[in-house]
Parts: structure tokens; C-alpha cells; sequence
């Protein structure tokens, strides 16, 4: 995959469609699922790719920024699919900050380069997120607040990549004589 600028276009073009949908707030948490080796059409960690990795982190970052909402990038199994996210999230969130640097090669592409490039990067071990995409198949679902609603992308794969995306929404509760906004 040498098309960056389609890449991103892509992600972008996703994006348009999940902000909107999921009613983000200011400081609400966006998680990215991302397995490059699956964007190249290889097995899920087995061909990390830094170049890819950061074109995608960097057009996410992008659009996170500019709606004023957190990132948190999740890593790989070998990490226990802990995740990078600002420390200011982090103390926000009350997160638990673990030790450990993600790497190519335990962590996964995506979050050695969100530990490169956030302003002050952690690792935590869990978070409840407001919405995300998955890039893979890499199962952000473990990170979303419940209830997840998928959201559908304009295309359903990067790359070589399955894409899909999620909403929250509060959980309805109360039964049969219960009224809901």
C-alpha cells in the first residue's frame, strides 16, 4: 500500500460519518483499533508497519484534535491490548497508568507511533470509550462503554483491512413502563 493520501482520504471520509453519528462531547474518549500487517493484506502482527501506521494515527489524530476529544490507541495482545493515551485522559478518567513501551513487535505499529507522537503519552490497561474504529479486526469492543452500536463505514476495508465502527449510547433500563429521551 504506497497511496497515503487515499488511505487517509478514507479515514477521513469514516470519520465524517462516525463523529456526527456518535454525538462526541469535548473530552469524550475515541479508541483506534489498528493492525497494519491487515492494512498490507498480511495475518494480524505479523508485518508492523511504522509508515503505515503513522499515516493512519496521524490522520485520526487529526480529526480527534480538531474535535477536542481524547485518542486512546489500543495495542496488540502481546500488551494485553492496553492502550496509549494522554496522561491528561488518564487522570481525567482516573486510569490506572501501567509500564511498558508498545513496539513494533508487542504493542503494534499504531501505538509505538501514538507514544511518539502525543504530547504526554501513557499506557493504561483498560478504558470505556464513546465511540471507535477497528482496523483489522484488532476487537476495540473490550474498550467501548456499553451499549455498542455499529456504525457503518462508506467502505468497509483499508487497505486489505476490515473497517468497522462503534457508537455508545446509555444503556436503557426500567422495563415496560420506563420513558427514554
Amino acid at each position: 500500500m504506497n497511496d497515503y493520501a487515499e488511505l487517509r482520504e478514507k479515514i477521513k471520509d469514516a470519520l465524517a460519518v462516525l463523529l456526527p453519528e456518535a454525538n462526541l462531547r469535548e473530552g469524550d474518549i475515541f479508541v483506534l483499533g489498528c493492525s497494519s500487517s491487515e492494512v498490507l493484506g498480511k495475518k494480524i502482527g505479523s508485518a508492523s508497519s511504522l509508515e503505515i501506521a503513522e499515516h493512519i494515527f496521524q490522520a485520526v489524530y487529526d480529526e480527534t484534535q480538531k474535535n477536542q476529544i481524547f485518542l486512546a490507541v489500543q495495542c496488540c495482545e502481546h500488551l494485553n491490548r492496553a492502550l496509549v493515551v494522554e496522561e491528561d485522559c488518564a487522570r481525567r478518567y482516573c486510569l490506572e497508568i501501567v509500564n511498558a513501551i508498545p513496539h513494533s513487535k508487542a504493542g503494534g505499529a499504531t501505538a509505538t507511533i501514538a507514544m511518539e507522537k502525543l504530547k504526554n503519552p501513557v499506557l493504561v490497561e483498560k478504558i470505556q470509550a464513546h465511540a471507535g474504529m477497528d482496523i483489522g479486526d484488532t476487537f476495540i469492543g473490550m474498550h467501548l462503554k456499553p451499549v455498542a452500536v455499529p456504525v457503518r463505514p462508506p467502505s468497509t476495508s483499508l487497505g486489505s483491512a476490515h473497517l468497522t465502527m462503534a457508537r455508545t449510547r446509555p444503556k436503557l433500563i426500567g422495563g415496560e413502563r420506563a420513558k427514554y429521551a
